[in-house]
């Protein structure tokens, strides 16, 4: 970063893009455990619960199960995070104003436009990882899975030769339905509360708009900002006294 701790468009997405690989390491168990619960049969249930699950496919199918489908995972990470900014950094053209003056209608829509196109582009690893996921010889027709593959390269094949290209986006409806207003919500409140941090701070008026607060440097730190509050309030004060007595 530079010195106003600023950084390039490229080296974000970069940021990004690992800690959205980190995140999706550590938890991943718990996915291939809610997708193992959602494709087993009610009526003949594999599982008892979450808790089952895990020691099931731990002790039946060892560790490495439960990081099945994991690469693609990591690999849709990239162009999620690649589209979500590169909707983020053209905002400004679309709107023809500032970043920082829209509203929080504008934001809403901003979080659900970014994650439409993250998720559409990241879509086919999703689908790769949910079948690698449920594809299991311990359960009844192999998870459920339409198609029979050895690894991520090969699902991928067989999805395409099966299901054609557009194979690899079904399913695409309801996780956008699910994820586009979550990113809305999401997007509207970060921003909202970034706002109300700033005017607790003293840097705008107030927390439903973007004025700045007149007489104030906005390069100052906010302890330096309460600091240099704190020295005009011990200056003002004995003038005052001075005026009364």
């Amino acid at each position: 970063m530079d010195e106003l701790g600023h950084i390039s468009h490229w080296r974000a997405i970069m940021a990004g893009s690992l800690a959205g690989m980190v995140a999706t390491t550590v938890t991943y168990p718990s996915d291939v455990v809610k997708t193992r619960l959602i494709v087993q049969n009610r009526l003949e249930p594999s599982y008892q619960g979450i808790l089952h699950a895990f020691c099931k496919i731990y002790h039946q199918e060892g560790l490495r199960a439960l990081y099945r489908g994991v690469s693609p995972a990591i690999l849709g990470a990239v162009p999620f995070s690649a589209g979500s900014f590169f909707v983020y950094i053209s905002l400004d053209t679309i709107w023809q104003e500032p970043i920082v003056r829209f509203t929080p209608l504008q934001n809403f829509v901003n979080g659900c436009v970014a994650a439409a196109v993250a998720q559409t582009l990241s879509f086919p690893f999703e689908t790769v990882k949910r079948k690698m996921q449920a594809q299991s010889p311990w359960l009844p027709h192999y998870g459920g899975v339409d198609v029979h593959f050895t690894g991520m390269a090969d699902c991928f094949r067989q999805t395409v030769k099966h299901k054609g290209v557009l194979g690899l986006w079904r399913g695409i409806t309801p996780s956008l339905l699910k994820i586009v207003p979550y990113f809305g919500v999401m997007f509207s409140t970060f921003e909202f509360c970034k706002r109300v941090c700033l005017y607790r701070n003293g840097y705008i008026q107030s927390p439903l708009n973007y004025k700045l607060t007149p007489g104030v440097d906005q390069s100052l730190h906010p302890q330096e900002l309460r600091e240099l509050k704190l020295l005009r309030r011990e200056n003002f004060e004995p003038r005052k006294s001075a005026l009364e007595n």
